[in-house]
């Protein structure tokens, strides 16, 4: 029982390595196992993953298994985290509850009704989230048969808006007869951009700069298409302001990193505005943590295997943007191929990566063997592979050659890609080396997700900073 769950445990932090995508199903039944044979550990890891994790779909899947545990503690904590997530997402988590787990229970509508009347006592913080999450505020109370106020039944069920609503102050946005009124009206309310956009029919540079400027560094992120669809980098003053807003994110604390990443790929954009992106991308990943352990990096570039020369690259720039102690980066076939980098951005690693095409055989103990003739000692290597090597010199071997010869027993880290297989692993197990093994799916927007693992001197530590994260306790009783 000890080995099938430290293998469950194992299972769970690799799937953190996915982002489904709004698809619960492909990684509920790894939630549910975990829940299941190790409560007490899936419990830690959810409030863990609450403050820690970027991919939302995670986030709902731990909160809808705590809220449905047997554990009064668990159900506890699920509550207290419930209230601080955005309409759509608690949403979310009670069509996960229905669906997957197939129920809801009654403390979970209690949950619910608590987070809805704490927003219908202040009227502003109701207003706004009616305003951004309408669809599923109304979905909220209907699915679970609860009851709304006078005033939220008016702006949500009757479109009857209160004349102080921010329900009305739209109606009068939509009205206006200059973009200097609706600007007024846009920067007096703090209207979100989104909802704005949407209701004026003509966007004007004075109407865009008072959206921008209402806007949070995260909203400008996740909203640069729509702004530069609408000329928004193309006006000095408003570059400038968007710049700025780029800029906060770079500091603040409610940011994803990987929105940041994905926004600079997704969007064309200029050589100045990608490079902000960038800048914000690692600046968040660094508050993550630091690598303070000498670090190799072995990229298979091996017949068909394109896809680890790619996810190579982002994995290069990911630790040596973090990285105190060093970074030695190889890619390999049937022999090494060293790399270096210019500078630590992805944009770099490109570069250096330039020359290397994916062909020949596989000898994973390569690199290895050239850092054991280089005298080259690391602490942990990271290796990018599918694990199917069938030229020597071999992993293993290489391995207990450096080990001996060094005197060092770095950890590994498999990163396993496209039809992977369990051939090194295997034999790693065997002989006792310390091993991690993560199944890269495909998506770039997990791979932050690497970083506690790569931060922390053991996966030992990054167990027990898990167990000791506290449950949230309710208080309203």
């Amino acid at each position: 029982m000890r080995a099938f769950e430290r293998d469950l445990r194992l299972e769970m932090l690799n799937s953190l390595l996915t982002t489904p995508h709004r698809q619960l199903e492909k990684v509920a039944e790894v939630h549910k196992e975990m829940r299941e044979l190790d409560p007490l550990f899936y419990a830690h890891l959810a409030v863990w993953y609450h403050r820690n994790g970027d991919v939302r779909d995670h986030k709902e899947v731990f909160l809808g298994n705590l809220l449905v545990s047997a554990l009064p503690e668990h159900r506890d904590a699920g509550y207290v985290l419930l209230q601080d997530l955005p309409p759509y997402q608690v949403a979310r988590v009670v069509d996960f509850m229905k669906q997957q787990v197939g129920k809801v229970p009654r403390s979970t509508r209690t949950a619910v009704r608590r987070y809805l009347t704490l927003r219908e006592r202040d009227a502003h913080r109701f207003d706004r989230a009616a305003l951004r999450g309408r669809d599923a505020m109304k979905h909220l109370y209907a699915t679970l048969h609860i009851k709304p106020g006078g005033r939220a039944d008016k702006i949500l069920f009757k479109a009857e808006a209160p004349p102080n609503s921010l329900a009305a102050v739209l109606k009068l946005v939509a009205q206006a007869k200059t973009p200097e009124e609706q600007a007024r009206l846009i920067v007096t309310h703090d209207l979100p951009f989104t909802v704005a956009v949407g209701t004026i029919k003509r966007i004007t540079p004075v109407v865009l700069v008072a959206l921008v400027n209402a806007m949070s560094p995260q909203e400008v992120i996740n909203n640069l298409g729509a702004l530069k669809a609408r000329g928004a980098l193309d006006h000095a003053d408003l570059k400038a302001l968007i710049d700025g807003k780029l800029a906060e994110a770079a500091k603040h604390g409610r940011v994803s990193a990987l929105k940041a990443q994905v926004a600079s790929e997704a969007v064309a954009l200029d050589a100045e505005t990608t490079e902000k992106l960038r800048q914000v991308t690692n600046a968040q990943i660094k508050k993550r943590g630091t690598i303070t352990r000498a670090t190799a990096l072995f990229v298979d570039k091996s017949s068909s295997l394109e896809d680890a020369i790619e996810l190579g690259k982002r994995v290069a720039a990911l630790v040596a943007g973090i990285s105190t102690a060093g970074l030695v980066v190889y890619a390999f076939d049937s022999m090494p191929y060293p790399l270096q980098a210019s500078g630590k951005e992805l944009t770099h690693w490109e570069r250096a990566f330039q020359g290397v095409k994916a062909n020949g055989s596989t000898s994973i103990g390569a690199p290895l063997e050239a850092m054991r003739l280089k005298r080259q000692r690391v602490e942990q290597i990271i290796i990018v592979t599918d694990e199917g090597e069938n030229t020597s010199p071999y992993f293993v071997d290489a391995y207990e050659a450096y080990r001996k010869d060094l005197g060092s027993a770095p950890s590994v880290v498999l990163v396993k890609v496209g039809q992977a297989t369990d051939h090194v692993e295997r034999q790693l197990q065997a002989r006792q080396i310390p091993l991690e093994t993560f199944t890269f799916a495909g998506d770039y927007y997990g791979l932050p997700n690497l970083v506690p693992l790569l931060t922390r001197p053991s996966r030992l530590e990054l167990l027990l900073e898990i167990m000791e994260t506290p449950l949230p306790v309710r208080t309203d009783r």
